[in-house]
């Protein structure tokens, strides 16, 4: 069988920042905005009043420092709250796709292909800015890649389960090299407004190439397993959709943008990711002391650290298990990815790793890999 082989990533940052610090002050204009006009109801008793948020609350709930965002002043506009993002002319490149082929330049120049030598282009991702033509397929054509695309969506497993489709297809030899993308543009479907979740998320696109690793010109991860599985539930959704037009209901609702159920999601997901990844370790044989690096989703620091608890049976070290979620904050399928293009260089020939991502489905892939030189 095919030995595949990443051998090239990419990462597009959003060069707009924004601080917990700006963030808070933003929500908490909001706030007393809200508040002052529901005065009456809330001194009734009919309403409670929004309470303010802080940069400690952020920081000690997530780990999060600042999030990147594709644009900063209509988030921080209190009488907004969302980002401005203009709609694009129908031959102009679309917003993910212009990401998408940011890091995806990036990637090939680090494998050495060029684009017309892609066979597939798979965007994965957890939500696309229209429902056809496929992004995946923009992609290709702004590139000049070849084979064919397809757009895919598993929440914050998009990702690998994208890798993984990509290197099965490697492997039966129906194409030779593939380009995954992952742009992330979360910032436009979380509720800002929200206490709860609005310093969660930001933006940002990740690129790996996959290749039989005899084709591979230059230092490369092998993947020698990958492993998907998912299970219903709707406690992290989104209800947005086509069909939002066919409700009798058409005013901004709130589950149409993200939203999770924390406590629950906390409970049950990092048993059901800790099971998996101990399950797909032990099937092929690869022990806690093996693994030299592992490359998690970055969506909630104390999750990471119960995981890396788990996995390695002792505290990781921060060398160990590295966190990018502090400066990007929680991107989606994109998270793990940041954390292995940033930080998986200094590996030498032999060293194993397991990049994993989770989340909403609920959803996990886990990919183990060698390091060769």
């Amino acid at each position: 069988m095919t030995q595949v082989a990443i051998t090239g990533t990419g990462v597009f940052t959003p060069s707009e920042v924004i601080t917990n610090d700006e963030l808070v002050a933003a929500f908490n204009a909001f706030a007393d905005l809200e508040n002052t006009r529901n005065a009456a109801a809330i001194a009734a008793g009919e309403q409670k009043p929004i309470p303010h948020s802080s940069a400690d609350f952020i920081t000690s709930a997530s780990g999060i420092e600042q999030r990147h965002v594709l644009n900063k002043s209509g988030v921080l506009d209190p009488t907004r709250m969302f980002p401005r993002l203009p709609e694009r002319a129908d031959d102009a490149p679309s917003q993910m796709a212009e990401m998408a082929v940011a890091a995806a330049t990036e990637a090939l120049a680090m494998a050495g292909v060029a684009p017309e030598d892609i066979d597939a282009v798979i965007c994965a991702a957890s939500n696309h800015e229209r429902a056809y033509p496929a992004i995946a397929i923009e992609v290709q054509t702004l590139l000049g890649a070849g084979g064919f695309a397809f757009d895919m969506n598993v929440a914050c497993s998009s990702a690998t389960f994208g890798i993984q489709a990509a290197a099965d297809m490697i492997r039966s030899g129906s194409i030779r090299r593939a380009l995954v993308v992952n742009p992330e543009i979360c910032s436009a479907h979380l509720e800002w407004r929200d206490r709860d979740c609005h310093f969660i998320f930001g933006d940002v696109c990740t690129a790996v190439i996959l290749e039989p690793e005899d084709l591979a010109e230059g230092p490369r991860f092998t993947i020698d397993s990958t492993r998907c599985a998912t299970r219903f539930s709707n406690n992290i959704r989104n209800k947005d959709g086509f069909l939002r037009r066919t409700r009798d209901a058409m005013e901004d609702r709130r589950d149409m943008q993200f939203m999770q159920n924390g406590r629950k999601v906390f409970k049950e997901v990092l048993p059901m990711v800790s099971a998996h990844i101990a399950g797909h370790m032990a099937d092929e044989g690869v022990g806690a002391d093996d693994l030299s690096r592992l490359w998690l989703h970055q969506a909630n620091k104390s999750m990471n650290d119960f995981i890396g608890k788990k996995v390695l049976g002792r505290v990781p070290s921060p060398e160990e298990q590295p966190n990018i979620l502090q400066d990007y904050a929680n991107t989606s399928s994109a998270g793990s990815i940041i954390a292995f293009a940033k930080h998986s260089a200094d590996l030498v020939d032999g060293d194993r790793g397991l990049i994993c991502s989770f989340g909403a489905g609920y959803s996990v892939g886990s990919v183990l890999v060698t390091r060769r030189v």
